[in-house]
């Protein structure tokens, strides 16, 4: 149960082909990537709680997380304002499911709002695997190595990293900490499909990550 990855196949680089083709409303693919969310890492004392924002206006749902969850987003801008946007709805997302965790909530309002279809079924399914250890997270999550791939404009495909080696589980009841050993494992490839909504919003439609992955690992 390690923090956050969503579930995934192990034929994560087939699906992250379909995933990433589907991308252009049925037509040219993008080239093969993989991957979304993940967690941890980063010293706490340098973290963000959310990356840069994107539409204001939108009726977004608050995301702030307990003090002990930090949340780190590295090199989330690149000078385009779609990609941007892009990247910052890709961030909220990863940010929804620590907020449902944390509040113990499979329906929490964060994850309806960034996620739909298929990806929102497997983000409240990740949820209820804490709900059911009576387990939260704590600890630092660091998100960093983001690309955006642009079809047309309303979908794009976002891949990312995470490392997870400074973020653990911690039981409610207890408050024990399950401070496991990091290893390659902490570290994890998402790929996710976004689709632009009419209020502006660029929610997650399909997400897909695989732990080890060498693209991830220092």
């Amino acid at each position: 149960m390690k923090r956050r990855s969503l579930p995934v196949a192990a034929t994560v680089a087939a699906t992250a082909a379909l995933l990433l083709t589907s991308c252009g409303s049925g037509e040219e693919g993008s080239s093969d990537k993989d991957k979304i969310a993940g967690v941890d890492t980063g010293d706490s004392s340098t973290s963000a709680s959310a990356p840069p924002s994107a539409s204001a206006d939108a009726g977004r749902p608050d995301l702030s997380l307990p003090d002990d969850v930090k949340e780190v987003f590295e090199d989330w801008e690149t000078g385009d304002a779609t990609k941007d946007a892009v990247l910052a709805d890709a961030g909220h997302s990863m940010t929804a499911v620590t907020r449902a965790i944390t509040d113990g909530d499979t329906e929490s309002p964060a994850l309806s709002f960034y996620y739909k279809g298929e990806a929102l079924a497997g983000a409240a399914k990740w949820v209820q695997t804490f709900v059911d250890h009576d387990a939260t997270i704590t600890g630092a999550t660091r998100y960093y190595a983001p690309t955006v791939d642009l079809s047309g404009k309303t979908t794009a495909a976002v891949t990312l990293c995470a490392d997870e080696s400074k973020a653990f589980n911690k039981f409610r009841k207890t408050n024990k900490v399950d401070r496991s050993t990091p290893s390659d494992n902490s570290y994890v490839y998402y790929v996710s499909r976004l689709e632009r909504n009419a209020e502006g919003v660029w929610v997650t439609s399909k997400a897909i990550s695989k732990r080890g992955n060498e693209k991830c690992i220092a």
